[in-house]
């Protein structure tokens, strides 16, 4: 995500290494990465390998559903502020964050990021 910020941006923006949401999903890389390495270790059949994808699968579930969910109602809840202090701008509350979640897209390339690090790491090591 960072590097991708860094081309689009032209410049460095370290808020992107701790935002939420974006191209790609950096939790949907870390678990996928972390679950193939575990494999690639431990084997695929083995117990660490299962803990690992099913804990890989829930953060990706999390973060293409739930969160994005999350992000969508609080986009209504602003809007929703907006209108009822129309009339007094002054006393609006601070806009909520509407970039929570990823889309699908972006959870399954950042999976595919996380697996082919992992693969690149461990035929170097």
């Amino acid at each position: 995500k960072f590097i991708m910020a860094l081309i689009k941006e032209r410049g460095l923006n370290f808020r992107r290494l701790v935002q939420t949401g974006g191209m790609p999903s950096s939790h949907s890389s870390t678990v996928s990465a972390m679950a193939t390495s575990v494999g690639l270790i431990d084997g695929f059949s083995s117990v660490s390998y299962a803990i690992a994808l099913s804990f890989a699968l829930v953060v990706m579930y999390d973060a293409a559903g739930l969160r994005q969910a999350a992000g969508r109602m609080a986009s209504v809840l602003n809007r929703i502020s907006e209108s009822v202090y129309s009339n007094h701008p002054e006393q609006l509350p601070e806009r909520l964050r509407e970039l929570l979640g990823h889309t699908p897209f972006e959870v399954f390339v950042g999976a595919l990021f996380g697996i082919s690090w992992a693969f690149i790491i461990h035929m170097l090591l």
